[in-house]
């Protein structure tokens, strides 16, 4: 398989029709536009070009070992021209070609699982980035509210202080309230700056008004993994080709270590009479056996063997870790959310009504706008939490490059 014919567009495109979702073609559509704006970034260009030239590697290998030598020689003697010509060819006794075909389709395989190792790093960072964004967005939405509502409570109070309803006491309670309020507007906006100067370094062509991950993505987001499946994990997948590659390179430096003859042929004149002569030749490998590189080559080995088991038993912890955090986010999620059940929403002007009868006072009514907005933030804060924990999930199960496929 030539690196060319799986870019990251490919990688990240090709099964999201069999999963069943409901908006499935702006589903489509977003997904085009994201696997579109990760093909773009410098780093999966760089390990696309790094994909073909291991594939460019591979192809080397599966060419023959030796080439035919030609020698040409001529000198006078005397009145008679004398020349010599021959024809030489090494012969590849250990089929060191064989070892080394085999190593070149381990190399494209390593080539594959590392631009997928690439692309899902790729495509878990900018959802991050995307999540982030949202629920900054919604914080300094909640801060801007939470301004204009002191804003315009800071009129009523010098209105009602100046008929005599309420002391000044009212009036610097909430000058505190609003002073407070414009330092966490500032970071709430700071948060956004940040956040969407991250997503635009992810996806070039991003926009804010492009939005973050739509709602009818999240649906098609489900985990199905287990640790069985964690071998077509690219990491998991990348440290296992490494380890094939470098035990095939053990055989190729085995092989190579074999003694390879070489036979010749050759023709001319000397003195005037015909020659024709057959030659052999092969290496004694006496001083130096090559077993040292041999040794070498197959501990080399037996470290990718250990690094790759050590890896696949890393991500099985992972794994159960991520999935264990996400539960624990998405079931406090749902629970906010019955218990809030719109009641956050309306409780603000619930709140401004019992003051102006005066069931509240100021300060009752300036903690419990500030309890409104803390109560706001958790959600937005639970929410992010739990989708950040299900990308990670999917992240670590390996399933998003997948999910992520048109």
């Amino acid at each position: 398989m030539k690196a060319s014919k799986h870019s990251p567009r490919a990688l990240l495109c090709s099964v999201l029709l069999s999963i069943p979702l409901f908006g499935q073609a702006e589903t489509v559509n977003w997904t085009n536009w994201l696997t579109g704006q990760i093909s773009k970034h410098p780093d999966v260009m760089a390990a696309t070009e790094q994909a073909a030239a291991r594939d460019a590697d591979a192809e080397a290998s599966e060419q023959p070992l030796y080439n035919p030598e030609l020698s040409v020689g001529a000198d006078r003697n005397g009145s008679d021209n004398n020349f010599v010509a021959g024809l030489s060819q090494t012969i590849d006794w250990s089929d060191q070609q064989g070892a080394l075909k085999d190593k070149a389709k381990l190399i494209r395989l390593s080539a594959e699982a590392d631009l997928n190792e690439a692309v899902l790093a790729q495509t878990s960072e900018s959802l991050f980035a995307l999540v982030e964004w949202r629920a900054a967005t919604r914080a300094e939405e909640i801060a801007e509210s939470q301004q204009h509502r002191l804003d315009a409570l800071l009129e009523q109070v010098e209105q009602r202080q100046q008929a005599g309803d309420l002391g000044s006491t009212d009036a610097e309670l909430l000058f505190l309230s609003l002073s407070q309020q414009l330092s966490e507007l500032a970071q709430a906006k700071a948060a956004v700056d940040q956040a969407q100067a991250r997503v635009r370094e992810l996806l070039p062509d991003w926009r804010p008004q492009d939005g973050g991950i739509p709602g009818h993505i999240w649906p098609a987001l489900a985990s199905r993994v287990d640790n069985d499946n964690l071998l077509d994990h690219p990491s998991i997948a990348a440290a296992r080709a490494r380890w094939q590659v470098l035990r095939s390179e053990a055989e190729v430096v085995s092989r190579r270590a074999a003694a390879s003859p070489t036979v010749g042929l050759s023709g001319g004149r000397d003195g005037g009479e015909n020659l024709v002569g057959l030659t052999f030749s092969i290496p004694l490998n006496v001083r130096n056996n090559y077993g040292a590189e041999i040794q070498a080559a197959n501990r080399r080995s037996l470290e990718a063997e250990a690094r790759f088991q050590a890896l696949y038993r890393k991500q099985q912890y992972d794994l159960a870790g991520a999935r264990a955090a996400w539960k624990r986010y998405d079931t406090q999620l749902r629970r906010w959310t019955e218990l809030s059940q719109g009641r956050v929403q309306r409780s603000a002007d619930l709140l401004e009504k019992q003051w102006q009868v005066g069931d509240l006072s100021t300060s009752e009514y300036l903690q419990a706008l500030g309890q409104r907005a803390e109560s706001l933030k958790t959600g937005i804060e639970l929410e992010k939490q739990a989708q950040l924990g299900l990308i990670e999930l999917l992240s670590q199960s390996g399933e998003l490059i997948t999910l992520f496929q048109y």
